[in-house]
């Protein structure tokens, strides 16, 4: 969510530490974790009553399907192809050349 690594974790358990002290440390992480807890569920009655979730989900799908037509359109894959089949004719019609002499 915040992304933040573990050496990241403890730089800041220690500034806590520092800060709060050794006493007061467990009394503080609870009132972060109630806090942290109480807008999360705000945040998901917000997305529950905008339908921001199923939005969310239907732009995902519609990005997915986006990238499978580009996917399914690209004319690389048939040049390539293509140039493999002909690099194939000429390297045959070189040996037929070649074994002619």
């Amino acid at each position: 969510m915040f992304n933040v690594g573990f050496a990241e974790l403890i730089f800041i358990l220690l500034i806590a530490f520092v800060i709060v002290g050794p006493k007061d440390l467990p009394k503080v992480a609870r009132a972060i974790g109630r806090w942290v807890k109480y807008f999360r569920r705000l945040f998901q009655e917000f997305q529950d009553e905008t339908g921001l979730g199923e939005t969310i989900a239907e732009l995902k799908q519609g990005e997915k399907e986006i990238k499978e037509t580009l996917r399914a359109a690209d004319p690389t894959v048939e040049i390539r192809k293509t140039q493999a089949d002909v690099q194939k004719v000429i390297r045959d019609a070189q040996k037929a050349v070649d074994g002619g002499k």
